[in-house]
């Protein structure tokens, strides 16, 4: 900012310029008054809502973890998917398994069960949330047991524990009749090689070519991914500046005004490839991707390491998640109503 200087005319008489010096003064103060008033007017969140529960949520994360290890084709991950399914459709007006299939990178044949469930199916203004509920097969950023399994507490878990808190608490927000939510469980999007392009996030891929609802659209959608971790920052990637700025103003405005400025800071970091890229690809949905991802383009340390489990889950990150959308729910931008 460029501040402006005034010089005054040194013949004034002293006492000339002290009444100029005393009435600009009180001119100062009204402004400052005005100002805030005007402040307080132009906030986001006047009466912010309070049901999300982090206890509840990080009760959903154990749930996810204690059904072993969410690969796909394995039978833990057959009956996750069950459960979740089960769970969401109890606080949904429908819900459904989408069941498709993918290669991955190495070449193996996997089943792709994409979890999605609707309140207000038939609402023409409609929000899409979203995270993905697979566990990774392989602990390729570990020093130790590489080639082994990790349980992702953090890394899809923590995403779909606070969508199912945010759907547990729909009817107590009272969604208006003419609002629709989608929840969408992506499938397989850890199964991935960063050489091979595309391999990750084959579930939200196959969901893109085969949309669950023909011509499907919503006003805007919320990726969710590592939203549970300590000391977790939320910053403003790249991508989802690109397509959905004005989502991303929205929501971080919101958390900042709910107290959480230090876990949603407005700093731009690095591009991600995350489900919310083939989203927007397949839809044009301005999508954007609330997720752990420093300035300086990395992961957490725990990532795709075996210390993605629950000692790595904090509660206050959930609840700081949790309780930013569940307002976002309550007063969505400006754009959604049009």
């Amino acid at each position: 900012m460029t501040q402006k200087k005034t010089n005054f005319n040194l013949i004034l008489l002293f006492g000339l310029t002290s009444i100029a010096l005393w009435i600009n003064s009180c001119t100062s103060n009204k402004n400052d008054t005005s100002n805030e008033e005007t402040n307080t007017a132009q906030k986001l969140v006047l009466q912010p809502t309070q049901h999300f529960n982090a206890d509840s949520s990080y009760a959903f994360i154990e749930k996810q973890i204690s059904f072993g290890y969410r690969i796909p084709g394995t039978t833990e991950h057959k009956k996750c998917s069950e459960w979740l399914v089960k769970k969401l459709g109890s606080y949904v007006d429908s819900a459904h398994i989408q069941v498709g299939s993918a290669t991955t990178f190495d070449g193996k044949k996997i089943p792709v069960y994409n979890i999605i469930g609707s309140i207000h199916p038939q609402a023409k203004k409609r929000m899409l949330l979203t995270a993905h509920w697979d566990s990774r097969p392989f602990a390729d950023q570990d020093t130790d047991d590489q080639t082994k399994p990790i349980q992702g507490a953090n890394d899809g878990a923590s995403g779909v524990a606070v969508l199912l808190e945010l759907a547990r608490n729909s009817k107590i927000q009272k969604i208006p009749n003419d609002v629709g939510i989608d929840f969408i469980f992506f499938d397989a999007e850890d199964w991935g090689n960063s050489d091979h392009e595309n391999s990750f996030c084959l579930g939200s891929q196959y969901w893109g070519k085969n949309l669950h609802t023909p011509g499907y659209n919503a006003r805007f959608g919320i990726l969710l991914d590592m939203v549970g971790g300590k000391n977790a920052e939320f910053l403003w990637e790249s991508n989802s500046n690109e397509w959905g700025n004005t989502i991303l103003q929205h929501v971080w405005t919101v958390g900042q005004e709910l107290g959480y400025g230090n876990y949603f800071k407005t700093v731009n970091t690095h591009p991600v490839i995350d489900d919310h890229v083939y989203v927007y690809q397949a839809t044009k949905i301005p999508m954007i991707d609330i997720i752990h991802y420093t300035s300086e383009g990395g992961f957490t340390p725990e990532w795709h390491t075996h210390q993605d489990n629950l000692s790595n889950i904090d509660k206050n990150t959930l609840k700081a998640v949790g309780h930013t959308l569940e307002n976002v729910i309550a007063q969505p931008p400006a754009s959604f109503h049009y």
